[in-house]
């Protein structure tokens, strides 16, 4: 077992979620990312092995792929866009443009920030992530920094998939368009 958040990522889960990895998109790819939302973490998978574990917050509803649901939407993605090169730490994004810069201690301009950076994830599981009345691209959830670093480990967020502004920057330069994320 490995540490993973505020709990434990076991040997188990990581094989299941490469099953279901494999049986969507086939071949395990050299880099994929595994998000628990029973153990508020992100590993990220290199060569078949946790390479890092960053604690996330994830969907206070669970898992729950349907149109608003206001849950973390389950299984196979793939990261659509990255978003946020070369900004600032702490900038914050409305419709994923830049908008101002957010530090922490000064009022927030909304309760609830998109900052630093953005990863869009797409569902690639017809019916679960992908197609009418369930999917994460047009529900927009994202994999992005937070100005509540403080609830990381908890499961606050309203469907995406919350980071330390620290984390989710060091995460987007170490993944691509096109990787897979598996959500379980």
């Amino acid at each position: 077992m490995q540490r993973c958040g505020n709990g434990l990522i076991d040997s188990e889960m990581h094989r299941s979620a490469q099953a279901r990895l494999r049986q969507v998109l086939g071949p395990e790819p050299v880099r994929w990312l595994l998000v628990s939302v029973a153990d508020q973490c992100l590993v990220l998978i290199e060569e078949g092995r946790a390479s890092r574990v960053y604690g996330v917050s994830t969907a206070t509803a669970g898992l729950n792929g349907r149109e608003g649901s206001l849950g973390t939407p389950p299984g196979v993605h793939r990261i659509a866009r990255r978003i946020g090169a070369g900004r600032e730490l702490g900038t914050w994004f409305t419709s994923r443009e830049p908008e101002g810069v957010w530090r922490p201690g000064e009022p927030a301009p909304r309760d609830d920030l998109i900052l630093t950076r953005i990863l869009t994830l797409q569902g690639c599981e017809e019916g679960v992530n992908r197609g009418p009345g369930c999917d994460s691209e047009g529900r927009f959830i994202y994999i992005h920094g937070t100005n509540h670093e403080d609830r990381i480990g908890e499961p606050v967020s309203q469907g995406c998939i919350r980071m330390s502004n620290t984390d989710v920057l060091n995460l987007f330069e170490r993944v691509d368009e096109g990787d897979p994320v598996v959500i379980v």
